[in-house]
């Protein structure tokens, strides 16, 4: 899964159609397990490897519908805006290979956790790093998703690296492509544009080695890996013209909607296990998740 960044003009307003927008989007993410684990059958590194290069054309023609390819052309002359836009798509790259390969290998729940602890990360991120206060409820909430790993920590003997690795990738993608001066459609453009061709030798190397999934494996393999383009790029392009036109506390409330439906996807249709310890850790998350979206209200309403 992936949401990008809200460009620096949006509007603090309400609008239906960006509802509708942002909604779509959510809801594909929400789906998007279930492709992945048709997916399950081939290496997580070859489908990243298809996410990114079919993301190409897609980002592309809609670049070219906006009549927006000009900001990319200006981005790919500037150095630091191309040093900035590698270190979000080798930032976003971790994400998706780390969600892919958690889908494919049983650990959806884990990937729930860890898209339902990133609004924590991202406010205590923004607190050490841009010295941004915190509320007494944010630091509640916090303490919450700290003791939520701490617990499955103690009950698995290891960190839960899956949960972690989504957070913290995604996390850090969002708090650097904040300084991408460029708007969300051509900074994933630019970030899939840059991957290409790295992406393009790996697959043509393993088509080479008959190792590939493209043409050996039949239709439905090639149509699955062709449509990783359509289902990486069209949500996240929908998702980021509908995030203009709605307030921020409203897209905080509806970001809940992915990381639940992935939840239930994965405990309701993958039968994974979901014992007491999830149930406690699960619940803190929700717990601390609660607090900070009543913090987060109060004070759109207080402004």
């Amino acid at each position: 899964m992936a949401t990008d960044t809200v460009a620096p003009d949006i509007k603090n307003e309400e609008s239906p159609r960006g509802f509708g927008f942002v909604l779509t989007a959510y809801l594909i993410w929400g789906v998007l397990p279930l492709y992945m684990k048709a997916l399950a059958h081939i290496p997580a590194t070859e489908v990243i490897a298809h996410r990114i290069l079919w993301s190409v054309p897609v980002a592309g023609a809609v670049l070219l519908a906006l009549g927006r390819t000009g900001d990319v052309k200006a981005a790919l002359t500037n150095p630091r805006t191309l040093a900035m836009a590698s270190l979000t798509a080798v930032l976003i790259t971790i994400n998706w290979g780390t969600y892919v390969w958690a889908i494919g290998a049983g650990h959806s729940l884990d990937a729930a956790l860890g898209y339902f602890v990133n609004p924590l990360f991202s406010i205590a991120l923004g607190a050490l790093l841009l010295k941004e206060r915190l509320a007494p409820a944010q630091i509640v909430a916090i303490g919450l998703a700290a003791a939520a790993v701490v617990i499955l920590t103690v009950q698995a003997g290891t960190l839960p690296w899956v949960a972690l690795s989504l957070t913290f990738s995604w996390g850090f993608y969002a708090f650097f492509r904040k300084t991408l001066p460029v708007g969300p459609n051509q900074g994933f453009f630019i970030e899939v544009l840059l991957l290409c061709i790295p992406a393009l030798l790996y697959i043509v190397y393993l088509e080479a080695r008959g190792e590939g999934h493209l043409y050996r494996t039949g239709v439905s393999d090639m149509a699955l890996l062709l449509g990783c383009g359509f289902v990486t790029a069209l949500p996240l392009m929908i998702f980021a013209n509908g995030a203009k036109l709605l307030k921020l506390s409203t897209i905080g409330i509806m970001q809940y909607i992915v990381p639940t439906m992935v939840f239930l996807i994965a405990v309701f249709l993958f039968k994974e296990p979901f014992g007491t310890t999830q149930l406690i850790a699960f619940s803190l998350i929700w717990a601390g998740l609660a607090l900070y979206s009543w913090s987060m209200l109060r004070q759109s309403r207080g402004r």
